[in-house]
Order: structure tokens, then C-alpha cells, then sequence
């Protein structure tokens, strides 16, 4: 015999528990409709509550209201969030759990006529169930298309660059990041194995930056590899088995006070090669007889060194014992105040480079300048300071370059048959505050620069974000491709990725747009709390037609959350703060920043198939949270160092301090719903994005006693696309540990390595011994939060697939 007590039991229970939620959901629906927002959540609260009392009094029509509620849900959600599984997830998922709670006989029993009401309720959880069953397969997020340009059977010579060689960061040093290699191919890269692991031995130790990270893409030339750890020791590797020939240890003077930790990679130079060789002879300059081959490898503390590639050794005839203080001439060169973390471009007489500066710090910090040396002596040739009058004036004894100049921290790109070296700048630090700053300090920020490489003169200039005060660095190596214009004639592009999705198509010779820019108009006051004190704005900012950002503007439709009540307070917490889309002014009441501080493109920049007219990449969306915090512009200065890019910064010396931090639910969950990653492929004949699809899971960011199964919702990612004459895209850099490929001709995802970290590093591919390999830095990334390692790996075909 059943116990009657048992359903009065189970019932009461169930109504505290509908109880509770819809006092919950009240609550916090009353404040976000005050704020603006839906009402949403209080019908629901409302319904609930119902629900309870009818409940409470055995009243069988209790299931009537909540399938009406969840009837009502699914409806809603569905207008709101399309048929996007991750979406809905949130807003199906406690109300279906209530309902299936709702149907056990222990809770109905002892109401009568229940049955009539738990069908119609069984009704309404099946239609929840199909709707997100549909949604998997019905992604409003993704495109799917195919690109139709074909593979030319013969891939263009590239003068000076063997097709089984990665000689360059970006193969070449126009950034392209593509090989004309297809012995691994989308038929077969399922069949990929680990070839080879070397583990360098290095790990992050308590005394390191927050940012710590390991970026390296390795360099191969010849029967030798190059890379450089993330304490910069240079290591020389057998291309085809992964063994250590030499290494070589700048011995690194780091702290935990460097906001930046990182080595992205080295350069090469040989003064054999034909194309390095004729450049030499033009300059006239003498050439150098103890390291006709090296490697120049950038070092955090301000270094610049160079190194025999053959065995090993200092260069001694270049600079001073083989290498160059480039804290020379700097303002407040404090250690860790301008960090080379890029590696340089190397002409056949010039080597070029930047430097990151600390963010968000001081008024009183080292230059941004581009300098220019003698690639055999390390002799100073040229400079371009960028918040100088005269940018190409060599600070006399005694002078300084200018102090908080922006500064060019990503990889540079080259074009030697115009001898132009391209530079993406930054803003001036401090960033999130700028009025103080004059239009002379501002003339070449978030700016791609045109320069001679020569002579370091200014050959045109372009910016992309006006008078920045988001950090909107142009991030990106920029790509140099030839391509087709509407008229049909083939034109030097440059591809300028940046921080906020606008990826902008030039004319690498004058700087003229290729695809078109529209100066539109932007926000210019902020609704919520004071006006931020002594700052201006631009009144516009140029946008791209070619544009990868994830959405135009977010509404709190785009708000999530692991459960219905976590996603309400993001959306209480998305209206509460300033937020008028893309350039909302930072403010002390708080702004969301979108795209965020890590944009939309980072570092990684983008993969060029120039014999296809194709390219890939991976952009990411993932919103930020800027507050400004009052300060004494004149509070005295602490020690130097911030040591990571997040939390509060000072930014001695303005009005303000900030705080800078993601936009995460009370679970600490992205509060914009997924998906924050994803793969694409464009045609640049058309510059339309011709797929797009989400790439990543978060099996490695949750606990394993929390682990989900690996569903696709698409997570952010560091690191850069590449791609081959295979049809073959292949990506690392996700929150998750894992390398993939995709197919590039549909998006299709074609096979999965799992790594033995994180892998926040651009992977690289070459030839040896007749066999093709991808490696990919496993090192993790401090403040991203991956598990950091020490693991190059490299992947290949079974022997008999060769």
C-alpha cells in the first residue's frame, strides 16, 4: 500500500521549492524591468507562485499553470534566442527539471484529477525536448557554405623560401601563414599521430608574470628548427625527429613585476640567400664574416641578441658582445617596461622591431619607438618614434625618445619588393584615459604605419581606432596578398585585423581602401553616473565593410547563465551598466566593453591562400567591463610593474584609476552567451564570410567532477589559424587542450589532437626527409588560465600514408 504521507511530504517540499524560485525570480525580475529590461521573469515568478499555492492545496490545475509557463517559455525563448541549443539551454533547463519533478506520482498523489493535467504538462516538456533537440543541428550562429575557388595544380614560387621550409613567424614575412605543402590533406589528416614531443624544461615559477604565456611558433630552415621558450633561451631542434642540437641562454632578468612574459617567436637571416644577399649589395654595407647565418631572439629585460645559427654562439661582432640594449635613450627604462615579445623583421640589411610598454600604469613610462639596426653590425640606422615631432630624429647624447609613445608590440610584416615594413600600433599608456593627450601623441596610434625599411620614413599611415580609450591595439601581424579589385585588376593588399572585428582592406603602396570605410558616428556620453572628468571623445570612428565583429550591438536577449537565475542577474548586471555599443565611453559607473579587451582578433592575426583567393581565421567575442576609479592625478608612484592585464590598474598620473575585468555571471560563467569562438573562411574576391562555424568545448574548463560532455559551444581562443595547399586549416589556442583541422573549403572540422596543455601558440608546418609535420607550442597561458606545459609537439602521417 502506498503512503499517503509520503506525497504530503513530497508535495510540501516541492512547494517551498516553487516557492523560493519564484520569490527569486520576482525579486530580480521587478529590478530588471525597472532597469529596462524584460518582464519576462516576472510572469514567470508570477506563475510559479501559482503554482505553489495550487500545489499547496492539492488543486490540480497547479499543472495546467506550469505547462502554461513552460509553454510559454519555449515560445519566448525561441523568439528571443532563435533555435541556438546553448541559448535556450538556460532558459529550458530549470523549469524543465521542476516539470519532470512536477510529474513524479509521489507529488501528484492524493490530488485528483492530476492525470489530465500531467499529460498536458508531459505535452509541453516534449516540445521542449524536440525544440532543443532541433536546435543542435540548427545553429543561427553558424554559416554554411562553401568556398568555390579551386586549388591551382601549381602554388606560386615565393623568391627566397623553399616550399618545405617555415622560415618566417608567418612563413613569410608578409604574414600569410599559409604552405604550399599537401601531403597531409583534408582526405587524410584524420590519419595524423604524434611524430615527436620535445619538452623544453621550463615552467612557470611563482616569481614569473601573471602573463606568463608560452606563444612560440617555431622556425624551420634547412635541416634546423628554431624556437624560444618563454625565459628565452634559444633551442635548435632536428626538424624531423624533434631531438636538441644546441640552446642558447640569454639569462633573462625577470619578475613578477613584468606585465609580459612570453617569447611569440625568433628570426632569421642568412647572408647566402638570394633575396637577403642582392639587398645587402644594394645597401653597400659590409657584411658579416663570424655569422653569416643567425637568429635574432628578442628578450624580455630589453635585449636584442644575435646568434650563429650553426652552432650556437653569440654573434660577437654584432652590438656590444652580440647584442643591443634597447633600453638605450628610452625615458624611465625601468626592467619590464619595454618588452620585445614579437619577433623582428629582418630585411637584407635591416633588422626591425617594437616593443610592448606596461598598460594602464603611468604617465611616466618608456617609448613605444620603432628602430631599425644593421642586421651584421647592430649599429642604430634608423628610428621612428611615434610620438615624437620628428619621428625619425636619433635622440642626441643626453636626449630621450618620448615617454608613453604608442608602441608596436605585435609582429610586423614586410614587402621587400616595395622595401615597406608595416607596423600596427597601439595607444599611449595610460590607456583607458586620454585627456591629456595631444594630437601629436595620438598621430600614430592604433595606426598601421607604411615605413621604408631602409630609411624608417614615413610612407603612408592609417589609422583604425580615433583618440582610443578601450585598448583597441591593432593586435594582428597585418597579411599582404595580392588581390582582385571590382574592376578585375590585381592590386598589393594589406589586411589590417584589429581589435574590434573591422578587418580593413588597403592598398599596400598608397594606403587607399580597397574594400570600403565609413567614418559612422559613436556614442558620446554615458547614461548611468557622472561624466568622466577632463575626457573627449571622437565624435566618429571608421569601420570596415569587411567586418568579423560578432554582432552590430548586444541586448540582453544575448545575456546567459548556466541556470535561468544567473542568466537574470546578467541581465540585471547588463542593464545597470553604460553600454550604448561598440566605443561606449568608459565610465565610474562602469561600461561594457564589446568587443572586449581581447578582441576580436589578437596576436594570431589570419591565414592567406593567396593561389586560392582564400583566407581563414578565427575570431573570438567575449565582452569586458571597464570602471573607472577617481584618483590624485598626483599620488605618489609605487613601484614599477603591474605584472598582469587585469583587475586594477593605477594609471599614476591621470584623474583616474581602472578596473578591468570580464563579463562573467555569479558562477563566473561568460554572462554573453556562447558562442565566444569560432573558425570562418572568406573569399577574398567578394570579402564575404563564406562559413563560419564555432570551434571549442569547455572540457577543460570546468572541474572533472563537473566535466559535460564535449559539446561543441564554441570558446575563446590565443593564438592563430594556418593553412595549406591540403585544404587544410589547422587551429589551436582554445580553452580547451586540443589542435584541430578543419576543412577549408566548408568549415568542416576534420580531426582533433588533444594536447598535453594549453596550446595558445600559432602552429607551423614543413617538410623533412620527405615527410610532412605539424607542431604546435603546448605551454598554456597564465592569465587565460590553461594548463601550462612545456610540450612542443609535432604531428604526421603514419609512415604508409606517406
Amino acid at each position: 500500500m502506498s503512503n499517503p504521507s509520503t506525497g504530503t511530504g513530497m508535495r510540501t517540499f516541492s512547494v517551498i521549492i516553487l516557492a523560493i524560485f519564484a520569490l527569486i525570480l520576482l525579486i530580480g525580475g521587478i529590478w530588471l524591468a525597472v532597469l529596462g529590461g524584460s518582464i519576462y521573469y516576472i510572469v514567470a515568478g508570477l506563475l510559479l507562485l501559482v503554482t505553489a499555492i495550487l500545489l499547496k492545496k492539492s488543486n490540480s490545475k497547479a499543472f495546467f499553470v506550469y505547462a502554461a509557463l513552460m509553454l510559454g517559455t519555449v515560445i519566448w525563448g525561441v523568439w528571443e534566442a532563435g533555435t541556438d541549443f546553448w541559448a535556450l539551454a538556460p532558459r529550458f533547463d530549470i523549469l524543465g527539471l521542476l516539470g519532470l519533478w512536477l510529474l513524479i506520482p509521489a507529488v501528484s498523489r492524493g490530488i485528483s484529477d492530476a492525470k489530465t493535467g500531467k499529460i498536458v504538462l508531459s505535452g509541453t516538456l516534449i516540445i521542449a525536448i524536440v525544440v532543443m533537440i532541433y536546435s543542435i543541428f540548427n545553429d543561427p550562429q553558424e554559416i554554411n557554405g562553401e568556398i568555390k575557388t579551386a586549388q591551382p595544380k601549381q602554388a606560386q614560387a615565393i623568391a627566397g623560401v623553399a616550399p618545405e621550409d617555415w622560415p618566417a613567424y608567418g612563413r613569410t614575412q608578409a604574414g600569410v601563414r599559409y604552405s604550399p605543402l599537401n601531403q597531409i590533406n583534408s582526405d587524410n589528416v584524420k590519419d595524423l599521430q604524434v611524430a615527436w614531443t620535445f619538452r623544453t624544461g621550463e615552467m612557470k615559477t611563482e616569481n614569473d608574470s601573471g602573463e606568463t604565456t608560452n606563444q612560440v611558433t617555431p622556425i624551420k630552415i634547412g635541416n634546423n628548427m628554431f624556437m624560444c621558450t618563454t625565459h628565452q633561451r634559444l633551442i635548435a631542434l632536428d626538424p624531423a625527429t624533434g631531438k636538441e642540437k644546441w640552446s642558447f641562454d640569454p639569462k633573462l632578468k625577470a619578475d613578477n613585476t613584468f606585465q609580459h612574459l612570453t617569447c611569440r617567436g625568433v628570426s632569421y637571416f642568412d647572408a647566402n640567400n638570394t633575396v637577403q644577399f642582392a639587398k645587402s649589395l644594394e645597401s653597400k654595407r659590409s657584411t658579416s664574416t663570424l655569422c653569416p647565418r643567425k637568429v635574432i631572439l628578442p628578450v624580455n629585460d630589453g635585449r636584442l641578441v644575435a646568434i650563429n645559427a650553426d652552432n650556437g654562439q653569440r654573434c660577437t661582432d654584432f652590438g656590444n658582445n652580440g647584442e643591443v640594449d634597447l633600453q638605450k635613450d628610452m625615458p624611465f627604462p625601468y626592467p619590464g617596461g619595454y618588452v620585445p615579445t614579437s619577433p623582428p623583421v629582418i630585411t637584407g640589411t635591416t633588422i626591425i622591431i617594437g616593443g610592448s610598454t606596461t598598460d594602464n600604469y603611468s604617465t611616466e613610462e618608456p617609448s613605444g619607438v620603432i628602430r631599425g639596426y644593421d642586421v651584421n653590425t647592430g649599429e642604430l640606422i634608423w628610428v621612428f618614434d611615434t610620438g615624437a615631432e620628428d619621428p625619425n630624429l636619433i635622440p642626441a647624447p643626453g636626449q630621450k625618445y618620448v615617454q608613453n609613445s604608442p608602441n608596436a608590440w605585435a609582429p610586423l610584416a614586410y614587402d621587400e619588393k616595395l622595401d615597406i615594413v608595416y607596423v600596427p600600433t597601439g595607444v599611449g599608456t595610460p590607456d583607458i584615459w586620454g585627456g591629456n593627450r595631444t594630437e601629436l601623441a595620438e598621430r600614430y596610434a592604433n595606426s598601421m604605419l607604411a615605413l621604408n625599411a631602409s630609411t624608417g620614413k614615413l610612407v603612408w599611415d592609417f589609422q583604425t581606432t580615433h583618440h582610443d580609450l578601450w585598448d583597441m591595439d591593432v593586435p594582428s601581424q597585418p597579411s599582404l596578398a595580392d588581390i582582385k579589385d571590382k574592376s578585375g585588376n590585381i592590386v598589393p593588399a594589406i589586411y589590417v585585423l584589429t581589435k574590434t572585428g573591422n578587418a580593413f582592406v588597403l592598398d599596400r603602396r598608397t594606403g587607399e581602401a580597397i574594400v570600403p570605410i565609413t567614418e559612422k558616428p559613436v556614442p558620446q556620453t554615458v547614461k548611468r553616473g557622472p561624466q568622466t572628468k577632463g575626457e573627449r571623445y571622437s565624435p566618429t570612428q571608421p569601420f570596415s565593410d569587411f567586418d568579423l565583429a560578432p554582432q552590430d550591438k548586444l541586448t540582453d536577449k544575448q545575456m546567459w547563465g548556466a541556470t535561468m537565475f544567473d542568466q537574470l542577474m546578467c541581465r540585471v548586471y547588463f542593464k545597470s551598466l553604460n553600454y550604448d555599443g561598440i566605443y561606449t565611453p568608459p565610465s565610474e559607473n562602469g561600461t561594457l566593453v564589446f568587443p572586449g579587451n581581447l578582441g576580436v582578433f589578437e596576436w594570431g592575426g589570419m591565414s592567406v591562400n593567396q593561389d586560392r583567393q582564400v583566407a581563414v581565421m578565427n575570431p573570438i567575442g567575449l565582452p569586458f567591463v571597464t570602471k573607472l576609479i577617481p584618483a590624485d592625478p598626483n599620488r605618489k608612484q609605487t613601484a614599477k610593474g603591474a605584472g598582469t592585464e587585469a583587475g586594477v590598474q593605477p594609471m599614476y598620473g591621470v584623474p583616474y584609476g581602472v578596473e578591468i575585468k570580464a563579463f562573467l555571471s555569479p558562477l563566473g560563467l561568460p554572462c554573453k552567451q556562447p558562442a565566444w569562438g569560432f573558425v570562418a573562411g572568406v573569399d577574398l574576391n567578394t570579402h564575404d564570410v563564406v562559413w563560419k562555424k564555432r570551434i571549442g568545448t569547455i572540457r577543460d574548463s570546468l572541474p572533472n567532477l563537473f566535466q559535460l560532455p564535449a559539446l561543441k559551444i564554441g570558446v575563446p581562443g590565443l593564438g592563430g589559424s594556418i593553412s595549406t595547399a591540403g585544404n587544410v586549416m589547422f587551429v589551436a589556442g582554445t580553452q580547451d587542450n586540443y589542435i584541430r583541422a578543419f576543412n577549408v573549403t566548408n568549415g568542416d572540422q576534420l580531426w582533433e589532437g588533444r594536447l598535453p596543455a594549453g596550446g595558445q601558440a600559432t602552429p607551423m608546418t614543413y617538410e623533412a626527409n620527405g615527410k610532412q609535420y605539424i607542431v604546435i607550442m603546448a605551454g598554456g597561458h597564465g592569465s587565460f588560465g590553461t594548463k601550462m606545459g612545456d610540450y612542443l609537439v609535432a604531428y604526421a602521417l603514419p609512415d604508409q600514408n606517406k
